[in-house]
């Protein structure tokens, strides 16, 4: 556990995962959407907020209807690659595999979005603007199953931009097929608010519809828990958000 308290509890942290892994998390019958969203925790791509940014987000969606996927990824990252690369396979891999599965957990294999915050939200942007090829070598079947979201959610995202704050990431290949994006970021983010203002630029230069919220206070790491932070809110204008774009319909 840390020691750091986020809405007056700790935070569940997880380092050292060498095996990937997914958990699913089921809405009550009655309030199932069809719709699922693979959830990935931040961390800096060295740990894992498993609750904060996990467990718990998967309840809420829960709560609104759609079934919640877990993505446990790789961390930290092996000495002399990118920080990225092996998150990005288990990402790209979940994504197939919930397709896979789709019958079998009651999902619609076109409604299936992304959620991701800081680290993980650097992870879930690079797999929406990397899916026509694998990054990893090819041997299953499933490796042949579509592994670009329908729709992604960037909850304080981190790493979208160079050093220079004004450039974005080399690693983001953004075109008019990344999918539609929800970002939420404020002006105090020590991570720095230019990580979704580049990205958003970046996607309405190609007229990728494209929502946008900024605060002028709120700090990083909150996660859905209430704080006296207005940007605690977030979590109402998603769920908002999702049921435009129709994937909220049972």
């Amino acid at each position: 556990m840390g020691d750091r308290l986020v809405g007056g509890k700790k935070i569940l942290r997880v380092s050292n995962v060498t095996e990937p892994s997914i958990t699913v998390y089921r809405p009550p019958a009655r309030k199932a959407t069809g719709t699922a969203i693979l959830v990935c925790p931040g961390g800096g791509y060295g740990i894992l907020a498993m609750d904060l940014e996990g467990a718990e987000v998967c309840e809420w969606l829960n709560s609104i209807g759609v079934t919640a996927i877990l993505l446990k990824y790789r961390v930290p990252p092996v000495k002399g690659v990118e920080p990225w690369e092996a998150p990005l396979q288990d990402a790209q891999r979940a994504l197939s595999l919930i397709r896979l599965h789709a019958t079998e957990w009651q999902i619609n294999s076109n409604k299936v979005g992304m959620l991701g915050f800081s680290a993980g939200g650097h992870l879930s942007a690079l797999t929406s603007t990397h899916f026509k090829e694998r990054s990893y070598p090819v041997k299953e079947p499933v490796d042949s199953i579509n592994c670009r979201p329908d729709f992604t959610l960037l909850i304080y995202p981190g790493r979208l931009v160079q050093n220079d704050n004004r450039t974005l990431a080399p690693e983001l290949i953004v075109t008019s097929n990344t999918p539609p994006t929800f970002l939420v970021q404020t002006q105090d983010d020590p991570i720095h608010v230019e990580n979704s203002l580049v990205y958003y630029s970046a996607l309405t230069q190609v007229h990728v519809p494209t929502e946008l919220h900024l605060y002028a206070e709120g700090g990083h790491g909150y996660g859905l828990r209430k704080t006296a932070s207005a940007v605690t809110a977030w979590p109402k204008m998603a769920e908002d958000w999702i049921r435009q774009l129709g994937f909220l319909n049972n």
